[in-house]
């Protein structure tokens, strides 16, 4: 007998990632068509039918993988059949559906149509060795004929799905084994310790940049809890200064929001797409959300370009706020670097947190209490804080402590003798050539055309400092550690450099997290490191 599936039709899930073993499934095989041949899979390890999802697509993996999903909070991989089959492909209709199929991991096998479940005597499959089809017959249990009112025969091919992806992607299924051995991630504290052993140098200041009426000032990067979207509307607060424009929700806390331009007493913008909160902590364990008009980069700056902010300007010009001041290219740009111990003691910033300690009815004030309780109690070493970048529509992620710089990409790179064929150039960073990569070739993507939003990210990689161009640069998050879990082995170098994704907004949102230690491999980085050692002092000159 034939139950007939309805376009909308699924099998619902289970509760667990394996099947329930029914013995009403025994016999009984989900049908579907691909490329114009009828295929069967047993119906035990067939989770659901799903119309085919959003995808995100993931770097070094098979280009039998269509990408990455999230099915309910699970990071499921998308499988293309007709490209595993070496078919033509063609645009998903109405009747395209995916197959979750249960193989140690749920993957999802996108399918032309779905045509019905059916039941199965054990006599009725037969030997399929002398089938042709668009499938080899090693990847074929067997051949169903099924008889048609017509007088005529179906006739369905039985696939082996774990034999016909055993070749195709590494590891596929070992995402478990990676998290019981710690895959789930760093842990903040884990990340600064590794960054500071990698060689994060003492004699150097990391700062974050940003821009207030076309003056650069800077914070240091320890004290930037994140930097996040101005949101187009701000609960606002009655009863208190210009500076304060309201607060916002993060993580169920209230952050209060100071506008840098009326507490530097200038005009307010309207809103920009460009503007930027960066979120600081405060002594005592306060935060503050710090309104830019737009955040520049992330710079490593030697502690003996900065120099104490001039008394009579801090004394007596309402400047106490600033620790110091960096002299950057020849003197031609200043930042001024904002000491968070000594915003505290400001009264702009005392009416903010007073304002936010009153705002809301006692119940609200209680529950908001409680999630801080919660959030204490857990501890910020179970967040991750990670600089988000985009390559294409895709987002990345990499911890923020890895970040050696931000910088923009200039106009031209220089091209010099001696480089290694992978890298696009190099640049002169404060007098030290910086090799420059596209990470986009590093991760098999096309190319595209320079723009003015593109930037490198510096990392420090085997004691060498390297750039990678990246698309754009979206912002800094911390990200709970539970919402990172391990990502689909789909190859052994995707696996190794892309080995967690991170789910964000309520499970909406896939980000990859990089490790950029394996940015580059055993015998690049041997000619990374004879590149730094034998040619610094032309490339020098040719920069």
């Amino acid at each position: 007998m034939n139950a007939a599936l309805t376009p909308n039709a699924g099998i619902p899930p289970t509760d667990g990632d394996e099947p329930d073993d029914d013995a009403g499934h025994a016999n009984q095989f989900v049908t579907f068509a691909v490329a114009g041949e009828l295929f069967a899979v047993p119906m035990a390890p067939v989770q659901e039918i799903i119309r085919v999802p959003e995808v995100a697509h993931l770097p070094l993996a098979p280009r039998t993988l269509d990408g990455l999903a999230n099915l309910r909070g699970r990071v499921l991989p998308i499988i293309n059949l007709r490209r595993l089959f070496g078919c033509d492909e063609r645009e998903h209709d109405d009747a395209t559906r995916a197959l979750v199929i249960n193989l140690g991991q749920p993957l999802g096998f996108v399918v032309d149509r779905v045509a019905s479940v059916v039941t199965i005597e054990p006599g009725e499959i037969e030997p399929a060795d002398s089938i042709q089809s668009v499938v080899d017959a090693d990847y074929l249990t067997g051949v169903i004929k099924r008889a048609r009112a017509d007088g005529g025969h179906d006739m369905l091919l039985v696939i082996d799905f774990a034999r016909l992806i055993e070749g195709q992607f590494a590891h596929c299924g070992g995402g478990a084994e990676r998290s019981s051995r710690g895959g789930a991630g760093l842990s903040g504290a884990a990340a600064l310790a590794e960054a500071n052993e990698d060689g994060g140098a003492g004699d150097e200041l990391r700062l974050v940049s940003f821009s207030v009426a076309e003056q650069e000032y800077a914070l240091d990067i320890a004290e930037v809890q994140e930097i996040v979207q101005l949101p187009e509307r701000v609960n606002e607060l009655p009863n208190t200064p210009s500076h304060v424009l309201g607060v916002m929700s993060l993580r169920q806390r209230l952050l209060p929001l100071v506008s840098l331009r009326t507490l530097f007493g200038l005009p307010r913008l309207a809103y920009a797409e460009q503007h930027r909160i960066v979120v600081t902590s405060l002594p005592g364990g306060l935060n503050v959300g710090l309104v830019t008009d737009s955040v520049k980069e992330v710079l490593s700056v030697p502690r003996s370009q900065a120099e104490p902010m001039p008394g009579m300007l801090a004394a007596g010009g309402g400047m106490d706020e600033f620790a110091s001041i960096c002299r950057l290219e020849g003197g031609k740009r200043l930042v001024s670097i904002i000491a968070t111990d000594r915003l505290l003691r400001m009264p702009a910033i005392e009416a903010a947190l007073d304002a936010t300690r009153d705002a809301g009815t006692p119940l609200q004030q209680e529950a908001a209490m409680s999630a801080d309780i919660a959030e204490d109690d857990s501890s910020t070493d179970d967040d991750t804080q990670v600089v988000i970048f985009r390559l294409g529509a895709e987002e990345f992620g990499v911890p923020i402590m890895s970040v050696q710089e931000i910088v923009r990409l200039p106009e031209t790179l220089t091209r010099v003798p001696r480089t290694p064929a992978f890298v696009e150039g190099v640049i002169n960073l404060r007098g030290t050539v910086l090799p420059v990569i596209d990470q986009r070739s590093r991760l098999g993507l096309p190319g595209i055309e320079r723009n003015d939003r593109q930037r490198i990210m510096v990392y420090l990689l085997a004691g060498m400092r390297t750039g990678f161009i990246v698309d754009s640069v979206a912002e800094v998050l911390r990200i709970p550690r539970d919402h990172v879990v391990a990502a689909p082995a789909m190859s052994d170098e995707q696996s190794r450099l892309i080995s967690r994704v991170a789910k964000l907004d309520g499970d909406k949102r896939l980000v990859m997290l990089i490790d950029p230690q394996h940015l580059l491999q055993g015998r690049e980085m041997q000619q990374m490191h004879q590149f730094d050692n034998g040619s610094q002092a032309p490339l020098a000159q040719a920069a």
